[in-house]
């Protein structure tokens, strides 16, 4: 006969199935749920930085202009806006998508391409980066040209019709690039960079062509002076709203390969 201490190694695997099913699932959940949490961090990690790589490009190149007395070239200005943005999309474009912009996030959010649930940690996380690049000009320069905030130029409801429009063109191109499916591939880099540039020399010297209220918000916030900030929080949110109802007309429902662009890995 077999000793209790002797077993063999059918008993010992028969033993190990014996354990209840909920509770190896249970601990597969624990774990799969630990690691959703470190990857969804990490994607507003990136969303942080991408936000500060931004405003510190563009609200900070026009606080060292005035700082110097030069009179910025609008030109080199929004090129700079542009590129800065692409650098962005192909650093951490394939981290979290690279919205880095509160407007982008909900424009991706009503079409589906990206969870409702997950919208406020990529809002908290952009304000977060726009209020810390805002911070450290002040702390580098001062309180100079109000940081940098986008300022507007005509009477605030065409500035709104025009941070609208802006948003809207912008939104449309980022929707309709999604679907192809590359994170930081040359079509979106290449065209949301374009766009972006494109449309400061269009109608920067209006509305400082701003498109994402928390690059606006941040400068506004933490120079202390708020009066036209609602209109760089409102508009660009209309402007996607539109876009969004536009992407539905032509292209319907939304695909696997702008799911994944929006959510980044």
């Amino acid at each position: 006969m077999m000793s209790q201490e002797q077993q063999s190694p059918d008993d010992e695997q028969a033993k190990t199935h014996d354990q209840p099913e909920d509770s190896r699932e249970a601990e597969a959940q624990k774990l799969s749920s630990a690691q959703r949490m470190r990857e969804e961090l990490r994607r507003l990690l990136a969303e942080v930085i991408g936000t500060f790589m931004l405003v510190i490009v563009e609200a900070g190149g026009i606080v060292v202009a005035d700082l110097f007395h030069q009179d910025i070239n609008s030109a080199a200005h929004y090129a700079s806006c542009g590129l800065i943005v692409m650098a962005i999309i192909y650093a951490l474009g394939s981290v979290s998508g690279a919205h880095i912009n509160p407007a982008i996030t909900f424009a991706f959010a009503l079409r589906k391409d990206f969870p409702w649930k997950r919208v406020p940690g990529y809002w908290i996380a952009q304000l977060i980066g726009a209020l810390a690049a805002a911070a450290l000009i002040r702390l580098l320069f001062g309180n100079v040209r109000q940081l940098g905030a986008t300022i507007p130029h005509m009477e605030a409801m065409h500035v709104f019709a025009v941070e609208a429009l802006l948003t809207f063109i912008l939104v449309t191109v980022v929707l309709g690039v999604a679907p192809k499916g590359e994170l930081v591939g040359n079509n979106m880099a290449i065209s949301v960079g374009g766009t972006i540039a494109l449309c400061g020399l269009f109608a920067g010297h209006i509305s400082g062509a701003s498109m994402n209220p928390a690059r606006s918000f941040g400068p506004y916030l933490v120079s202390g002076q708020l009066g036209e900030v609602w209109i760089y929080i409102l508009a660009p949110f209309v402007g996607a709203l539109i876009a969004a109802g536009l992407a539905w007309l032509l292209r319907g429902r939304t695909t696997s390969k702008a799911v994944e662009a929006a959510k980044g890995k």
